[in-house]
């Protein structure tokens, strides 16, 4: 079964709204990434359990923390580090989750001694509120290539790895190759794509990421979740926390309908690779 969660603040900086476009295309989990202008790493812990009450009310469960933990340069002030790896934790209890999106830091190419002890302290931190690290392949932090992402997993074999396939592409990975070597240690994928020619994002399945691969390897038996990152449009968050150019193939009037069409991408992969959607918004092959 694949189940479908969303970095619903792709539709919406408004809360609201959020649960709205996830309640429109029939999505029940989000992966929690900023609210209401906010970036959930910031919020102080009354704000969340007055968001998760909001989410509760309206049947949407928090699948991950998409937290910006790791994004940060290694000479940073450590101690007053942890303290906000410790923080987060405490959001994502009270999100009800035992997950949280990081990264594996930026200018670290030549530290990778540095980065496995950073990474191996913040699993520890995790580990006492009973939280998963889960880190992300992006551009120009250490995790970025195949290579290292497999480092990273047998330095710190506590930490889940999650799979981004654009951003394979976009560091001039073969996604395939990846795919065939880390799909069955992924504990969950982000679903956008990517044009490696132009560098144009597109929705799943017209680009260079071999999404349909993907889903291929996902077992008949298994339970997958699947999070839409569309990236088809400037979001509002995506200012605050990536600095560099977004091209784009497909072009929309709103954030709403790129968000919705971004959805409605991923669906056709699965229905063509002979997956239902259920009356729960989960897809099952017969």
């Amino acid at each position: 079964m694949i189940i479908l969660s969303a970095f619903s603040d792709e539709a919406s900086s408004s809360f609201l709204k959020q649960i709205e476009a996830l309640k429109r295309n029939h999505i029940r989990y989000m992966e929690i990434r900023s609210v209401d202008g906010t970036n959930v790493a910031d919020l102080i812990l009354e704000q969340a359990k007055e968001y998760q009450a909001i989410l509760e009310q309206n049947g949407i469960a928090v699948w991950s923390i998409g937290s910006p933990i790791g994004k940060v340069k290694l000479d940073c002030d450590w101690d007053a580090y942890c303290q906000k790896v410790a923080h987060v934790c405490q959001l994502a209890r009270i999100f009800k989750t035992d997950k949280i999106r990081m990264f594996s830091f930026f200018d670290a190419y030549d530290k990778s001694e540095l980065v496995k002890e950073r990474l191996g302290q913040m699993v520890a931190i995790a580990k006492t509120y009973g939280i998963t690290l889960c880190h992300e392949n992006e551009k120009d932090i250490y995790g970025d290539t195949l290579a290292r992402v497999e480092e990273i997993a047998e330095s710190a074999p506590e930490l889940a790895l999650i799979f981004d396939p654009a951003n394979y592409v976009q560091c001039g990975q073969n996604t395939a190759h990846a795919l065939d070597k880390l799909a069955h240690k992924t504990i969950y994928f982000h679903i956008k794509d990517v044009i490696s020619a132009t560098g144009e994002l597109v929705p799943a399945g017209h680009g260079d990421g071999n999404i349909p691969k993907l889903i291929s390897m996902i077992g008949r038996e298994e339970t997958k979740v699947l999070t839409i990152e569309p990236h088809l449009a400037v979001f509002d968050a995506y200012k605050s926390i990536d600095q560099t150019e977004m091209k784009h193939k497909f072009h929309f009037t709103t954030p709403c309908e790129a968000f919705d069409f971004a959805v409605s991408a991923l669906k056709s992969c699965l229905i063509a690779a002979g997956y239902t959607e259920t009356t729960t918004g989960d897809f099952v092959l017969l």
